[in-house]
């Protein structure tokens, strides 16, 4: 299996912690230069010097709001033009929970802005690399809930099926240059966002933070949650030549815990 990433470089988003960092970390073993994004400097420079390197590897980071379009945009394009990116993974934290009925418009607006707009704007600043080589990789961190809609998170999962529905339409306009589009689902994974997660269901609930995560793990077949690592092994894979074929797909990577097919 074709697993070499070598000559290829990456450029993950929400790289300072959690599924991003993992990525990174996993897109690095097979060869891939990295350049991680997020908005703190201090923790992206710690990633970058910590992922492996091999030979010629050069990593480095960026410092970037996704949320300020404009910004975002020039960061990337700059990056791009001095050295182009083959590999584009899209990860954003999950916007806050609550029902969808309550959620003000601006919390659909900040939302729709740091993950659909967001992409859009970084898939436009990377495209002409990747239409250049012939050969690029999109994938897009999103939910299970473009699938099965989670209850108490309204606003992500109206967005994270926007992003869903972008991807699959990308996957067919830009196949014949070479380039694939694919989402990564994972289901509950032990970073941050799940700690969110659980705290806002036991303050809604009255129940204890081990009630919360007693009741979760037990609606997964494999028992308990994921590892980021193990995430990010499903991301890495779908960037690697052995996944060339493999476009336009949502892969749930949940442990069983869908109980759709």
């Amino acid at each position: 299996m074709d697993l070499n990433l070598t000559g290829k470089h990456a450029l993950v988003c929400g790289a300072s912690e959690g599924i991003g960092r993992a990525s990174a970390h996993e897109l690095a073993l097979l060869g891939c230069d990295v350049t991680v994004l997020a908005r703190r400097p201090e923790a992206l420079a710690a990633v970058a010097e910590g992922l492996p390197r091999s030979g010629a590897q050069a990593h480095g980071w960026i410092a970037a709001d996704v949320g300020d379009a404009a910004a975002l945009s020039a960061q990337v394009a700059a990056l791009a033009a001095g050295k182009p990116v083959h590999i584009l993974v899209n990860n954003t934290g999950g916007p806050p929970g609550g029902p969808a009925h309550t959620a003000l418009d601006a919390a659909y607006q900040d939302a729709f802005a740091r993950h659909l707009i967001a992409n859009q704007t970084l898939v436009r600043a990377v495209l002409p690399g990747m239409r250049s080589a012939q050969w690029g990789r999109v994938v897009n961190v999103i939910s299970t809930s473009v699938k099965e809609p989670i209850a108490g998170l309204g606003v992500s999962n109206t967005i994270r099926g926007a992003v869903a529905s972008w991807a699959k339409t990308l996957s067919r306009e830009l196949a014949i240059d070479g380039i694939t589009v694919n989402n990564v689902l994972p289901g509950y994974t032990k970073t941050a966002r799940i700690e969110q997660i659980i705290g806002d269901r036991a303050r809604n609930s009255g129940q204890s933070e081990d009630a919360v995560i007693e009741a979760m793990r037990r609606t997964v077949p494999l028992n308990r949650f994921a590892e980021a690592a193990e995430i990010a092994a499903c991301i890495a894979f779908l960037c690697s030549p052995a996944a060339g074929y493999v476009n336009g797909v949502s892969l749930a990577v949940d442990g069983g815990r869908m109980q759709s097919i």
